[in-house]
């Protein structure tokens, strides 16, 4: 090992180990909620329920294009904000991530992280644009939701408050009184990055392939992982 790496496992440890609030992301760091549902064709069902009231129109080319579900929502409710368009289109999407945590993919070593993290006195949130319907369906299953409850932010009907706006983070900051300083959080997106500067919280990148370790060390992540197993040796004393 090169001294460059020895001192960033040194800098990791010490911000794994300093962590005394844990906000994790959901669709990435603690399970692939899509693995089995494809996000690409619940972004289909969208657009293609907007066509069918022929409002195929609020949405562009480029966020039809993109295949992302929450992308597709957003756009709508910046055309009508707060609208029973957008609440219903908001329950449509719920109700398709409802049906995909039957088939999500756990992260691997993600429950016995969490567990362990918090049998250790780390206290933990999860911060996520997905329901937070589908997060409590999700944890209940894996038995891991004693861990988290009550401190589970997701998705309201505010949508302009979707990530990488903070609003979450400091939910969760707010209700657990922790200093932005004394909690860490973990996400595999650019926007959890943004959404942690925002909050002034540490950040930890998890990238289960190289196109998403790319973008988050191209936003200016410091630090990324590819797997959770080294974060298990770090958090124990």
């Amino acid at each position: 090992m090169t001294a460059d790496n020895e001192n960033a496992t040194e800098e990791l440890t010490e911000l794994i180990r300093s962590a005394r609030v844990v906000l994790w992301d959901f669709d990435g760091p603690i399970c692939r909620l899509f693995a089995g549902h494809s996000a690409e064709l619940v972004a289909d069902g969208l657009v293609a329920w907007l066509a069918s009231r022929g409002l195929r129109g609020l949405v562009t080319e480029t966020e039809r294009d993109s295949l992302d579900p929450h992308l597709v929502l957003r756009a709508v409710d910046r055309r009508h904000p707060g609208s029973d368009l957008v609440a219903e289109l908001e329950e449509r999407l719920t109700k398709e991530e409802l049906r995909a945590t039957s088939t999500a993919m756990p992260t691997k070593y993600a429950d016995v992280l969490i567990q362990t993290w918090r049998a250790l006195g780390a206290r933990m949130a999860v911060t996520t644009n997905n329901s937070p319907r589908v997060v409590r369906a999700y944890l209940d299953g894996r038995a891991l939701t004693a861990c988290f409850a009550p401190h589970i932010y997701g998705r309201t009907q505010d949508l302009h408050r979707l990530k990488p706006d903070p609003h979450c983070l400091n939910r969760a900051l707010n209700a657990m009184g922790a200093a932005p300083d004394a909690a860490l959080m973990i996400g595999d997106s650019p926007t959890d990055l943004e959404a942690a500067r925002a909050a002034g919280v540490p950040f930890l990148g998890y990238a289960r392939n190289e196109r998403k370790a790319k973008l988050l060390t191209e936003a200016g992540a410091t630090h990324v992982v590819g797997s959770l197993k080294p974060l298990l040796a770090m958090v124990r004393p």
